[in-house]
């Protein structure tokens, strides 16, 4: 029954997919918050059919810690699930996302553009962190929500955290708070893996770290908070 399901959430994922950025590609004419406003719609409709044909409930827990306006967020990276999941949870997202995506057709171009994301170019070195502080600052002075994910890429349940450097130079460069979240994903929507396993996904965010620390201690205080968090969701739901 899992593999069922999996197979017919994968389906119909991928081609509503395509099918809601044909159907609302009038907004690439609009201004942008209005293609923010169809994301959000996407990833909550997205949501639907994970609860509905996979059986994986989402909850959310301190939502209250995320103060209005502009902010940085950090956190872990288990799945696809934080992609279109994040953006719903707060008023006008932008995440930092890898140059690649920004390549991919109908998606990346023009759509990822429209929502102004920041593109990475991981193998331009110390250029690519140059280019993100410079877009963070762009974007932070648009009042938005900066949602990057440090290790870069999705992480298995259990592996080694592998933190990058830059969450921890936004965090130095922004001067806003901020926030920091943990979760179990990975144990539903495992990486690269077909299927679905039933259940529910708890994502939960933390009080806002302490703005002004050193880049070393804030660094540590991130890893600190994400791990603790994220271990302790996965613990709950094997206990």
């Amino acid at each position: 029954m899992i593999f069922l399901r999996s197979l017919i959430f994968n389906a119909t994922f991928y081609v509503a997919m395509i099918l809601f950025l044909i159907v609302f590609s009038p907004v690439l004419l609009m201004p942008r918050i209005y293609a923010i406003r169809a994301l959000q719609l996407w990833g909550r409709s997205a949501n639907w059919l994970m609860t509905t044909i996979c059986q994986i409930e989402i909850e959310v827990r301190g939502a209250e810690n995320i103060p209005p306006g502009p902010l940085l967020v950090v956190g872990k990276h288990q799945s696809i699930w934080e992609t279109f999941a994040l953006p719903p949870l707060f008023d006008d997202p932008c995440m930092v996302e890898k140059k690649e995506l920004f390549y991919i057709p109908i998606y990346g171009w023009p759509y990822t553009y429209k929502f102004r994301m920041i593109g990475v170019d991981r193998s331009a070195g110390s250029k690519a962190l140059k280019d993100l502080i410079r877009r963070g600052k762009e974007e932070i002075a648009r009042g938005r929500q900066i949602i990057i994910l440090p290790e870069g890429t999705r992480r298995a349940v259990g592996a080694v955290p592998d933190y990058k450097s830059g969450a921890a130079a936004l965090y130095n460069a922004l001067g806003v708070p901020c926030v920091a979240f943990g979760l179990n994903a990975g144990l539903f929507w495992p990486r690269r893996q077909f299927l679905r396993k039933p259940g529910k996904i708890v994502i939960e965010f933390s009080k806002p770290l302490p703005s002004g620390l050193p880049r070393k201690q804030f660094d540590k205080v991130m890893q600190d908070t994400i791990e603790g968090i994220t271990n302790r969701l996965i613990s709950e739901n094997r206990s």
